[in-house]
């Protein structure tokens, strides 16, 4: 299953974020797979797609930033999807 990540940085934390990534990586767990990710041009927030088929395998990633990021986790599907899915009007 996909998932949209928004991290929304906590004011001024955009150095020790990118800091703590060059050192430890993103420390997710085995399972929690990246798929991609953009930053607002104020580095105020990520919007990261990841997937996996265990969502308590956030509980054990975002434990490793949530003193630096507050962390929204939605449940996505492809525009392709969504489309096959919808009945037609």
């Amino acid at each position: 299953m996909l998932f949209m990540v928004i991290e929304h940085y906590r004011p001024g934390r955009a150095p020790e974020i990118y800091r703590r990534f060059r050192e430890r990586g993103r420390m997710a767990p085995a399972g929690l797979r990246y798929v991609a990710s953009w930053v607002d041009l104020n580095y105020e927030r990520c919007f990261q797609v990841m997937e996996t088929d265990d969502e308590a395998l956030f509980r054990q990633w975002t434990a490793n930033w949530d003193d630096l990021v507050d962390f929204e986790i939605v449940p996505v599907r492809s525009s392709a999807e969504a489309a096959a899915i919808v009945p037609e009007i």
